[in-house]
């Protein structure tokens, strides 16, 4: 099983679009996969149809994890959107407060998804825009990191602080912590803003700025809407084709 957080520190960037339809199309080439929202936001949980409060989120199975004991089944898992997830709900935003005294506490999620090991074959971390516990929490469990971002001078910004914190959990918290890579998102080709922006990550993480970038398109924005992945709105449309052809490149580098 691959554990990959999508993470970056900065809103807006593609996150919960790119964890939701970078799983919907792993499914679409056969494997199994398990989406995991770890934003209070609930953004993720939301975008993959869920709009009631959900019974058990991971906030309650990180506290039984404080607690050292976690009841995690296959209940838990809602199996009704585009692919199965693991919700967040409001109350996830206590957890920064509440854990950060607990002893172990980076390692709490890890703990939550040991039982799911021979049950998928990756899943998803959809991470807060922020490097709080619950980014630890995630990049703690994770054996990879997959940063989305704009290519606009904010985000670049972002990536370059997000990758300081990186560095320090992998040389601290999680040494087998690898950077997957760099995905823009939104991206137009004829934007020469964009066209730079790609050339100096490039040169600043060399081979790590994945071929495939992810254009602008309105479908993506009305599938979240609607609740659903790309692939259930319109499988025909460069939103669809771009993810798959994300989930493809990431699956090349796995072979």
């Amino acid at each position: 099983m691959r554990i990959i957080s999508v993470a970056i520190q900065k809103g807006g960037s593609g996150k919960t679009t790119t964890a939701l339809n970078l799983a919907a199309a792993l499914q679409q080439e056969g494997h199994r996969v398990l989406l995991a929202d770890l934003d209070p936001q609930a953004n993720l949980t939301q975008a993959s149809g869920i709009t009631d409060e959900p019974p058990q989120s991971i906030y309650e199975l990180l506290k039984q994890a404080a607690e050292g004991a976690s009841t995690l089944t296959r209940d838990t898992i809602i199996t009704t959107g585009p692919v199965p997830v693991l919700p967040a709900s409001l109350s996830l935003a206590d957890a920064e407060m509440e854990l950060v005294s607990i002893y172990g506490r980076e390692h709490l999620l890890k703990q939550v998804l040991a039982p799911l090991q021979d049950d998928y074959d990756y899943i998803i971390i959809d991470c807060p825009p922020a490097m709080g516990m619950l980014t630890v929490n995630a990049l703690a469990a994770s054996s990879y990191v997959l940063i989305p971002m704009q290519a606009e001078f904010l985000p670049f910004k972002g990536v370059l602080s997000f990758m300081k914190h990186f560095q320090l959990i992998k040389k601290h918290v999680n040494k087998q912590l690898e950077l997957l890579g760099l995905v823009l998102t939104k991206y137009d080709e004829h934007k020469s803003m964009h066209r730079q922006i790609r050339l100096q990550l490039e040169e600043i993480y060399n081979g790590k700025v994945l071929s495939t970038a992810i254009r602008n398109n309105i479908a993506l924005a009305k599938a979240q809407q609607q609740g659903t992945s790309i692939f259930h709105l319109d499988k025909h449309c460069n939103g669809a084709r771009d993810y798959l052809q994300l989930a493809r490149e990431i699956l090349k580098k796995f072979n």
